[in-house]
């Protein structure tokens, strides 16, 4: 029996308006009356979610500095710019709030500003992060990355390949989930964040590194999304089915922090690195594309599992249909015409899914995936309707 291994999970804390809390929490592990830098998407400034997080750091103690130039999928630059600030400032702890994006920006800094390297000193664990990392907090208004449960960031580098960061530095002290913070995605964002939560736990239930221990995580994550997230769509007030995907991300991030994901994602980074598309709609495409051919040979009854916990028949050849009509009646667009990718041959897309960037999640895939396999996927992908 191979040896298994699970990771440390931040401490959780989840309930209606436990942002209020924040600096109060914060003191128990940093000293009140330094500066905390505040890591949020610009987005939540209209919402007023920015400004309500400010107050609660300020009533517990603490000066905030706000840095809300982050966009979706993050630049290095971006990071290196805000951990310029945090060791220009002196700041005692980092605390993100929004989406995938700004939990990256957010953990790269509190894990690189102790020390002087710019960002891409560490990128694709070329150096060791640095020993020591600013306290780092981080509370998701989205329900899909799982960013806030993982050791890994990734950053977009100047030629804007997908680069990642890994390590125990980059994972947050605590996690705050208040599904009040979510009402206010919309539809489309409450669908494609939910499609990635559940891509994140399926390929870490299914691939290479999955083991018993960590699909308790994954198939509850993959319960949780089928129960809850067309409910999230069409009745976004709904605290009881937001905090039911809020659970959902973070369940499915602690399972690819243990196991890692596959093939799906390694076609989702090839795609965003190539034309602007929503993460959580690349990774579910690219589950899309390669799910009947992963879930042929389900020897290890992997896929098996993965049908029941969508509360299909335990049976893998069952997965793809069930997959594909939670995709289509969340509202993902399968088809990508008509948005930049018409003039892509699937060679260029293939060529990228073999990238450096990109292999860990192609060894990663329980089925060897082939230079014939990559470029199958990427004609699927691409002409997809």
């Amino acid at each position: 029996m191979n040896a298994i291994h699970l990771a440390r999970v931040p401490e959780i804390i989840q309930g209606a308006g436990a942002l209020e809390g924040l600096g109060a929490m914060l003191a128990a592990r940093v000293p009140r009356g330094g500066a905390i830098l505040l890591l949020a998407d610009p987005g939540l400034r209209a919402s007023g979610l920015i400004d309500a997080a400010v107050a609660a750091l300020a009533a517990g103690g603490y000066g905030v500095i706000v840095w809300d130039d982050i966009q979706s999928d993050p630049t290095m630059s971006q990071a290196d710019a805000a951990a310029a600030l945090a060791r220009r400032e002196r700041v005692v702890g980092v605390v993100a709030i929004g989406g995938g994006s700004a939990m990256d920006v957010g953990k790269t800094v509190a894990a690189v500003a102790p020390a002087d390297h710019p960002v891409s000193h560490y990128g694709l664990c070329a150096q060791p992060l640095p020993a020591g990392t600013l306290p780092l907090v981080c509370l998701p208004t989205t329900s899909g990355t799982g960013s806030e449960a993982t050791r890994t960031a990734v950053l977009a580098a100047p030629d804007h390949s997908k680069v990642w960061l890994w390590g125990d530095q980059l994972k947050p002290g605590q996690i705050v989930l208040d599904p009040a913070l979510t009402v206010g995605l919309p539809p489309s964002l409450t669908a494609a964040t939910g499609i990635d939560a559940l891509v994140h736990a399926i390929e870490a239930s299914t691939n290479a590194n999955a083991n018993v221990a960590n699909d308790l995580y994954c198939h509850e994550a993959i319960r949780l999304v089928v129960g809850n997230l067309m409910r999230a769509i069409e009745a976004p007030a709904d605290l009881a089915a937001r905090a039911g995907m809020q659970r959902a991300a973070t369940l499915a991030g602690i399972g690819i922090d243990n196991c890692g994901t596959a093939i799906a994602h390694n076609i989702g980074h090839a795609l965003a690195s190539l034309r602007p598309v929503h993460h959580g709609r690349a990774v579910g495409l690219g589950l899309r594309a390669t799910l009947a051919w992963n879930s042929a040979d389900d020897a290890a009854g992997r896929f098996a599992a993965v049908a029941a916990a969508m509360g299909e028949p335990a049976d893998a050849a069952r997965v793809p249909d069930a997959y594909e009509r939670l995709l289509r009646r969340a509202g993902i667009r399968v088809s990508l015409a008509g948005e930049g990718y018409d003039a892509l041959r699937p060679a260029d897309l293939a060529l990228q899914m073999a990238r450096p960037e990109n292999e860990a999640m192609r060894r990663s895939n329980r089925r060897p995936v082939g230079e014939a396999d990559l470029l199958a996927f990427a004609h699927e992908v691409l002409t997809a309707n």
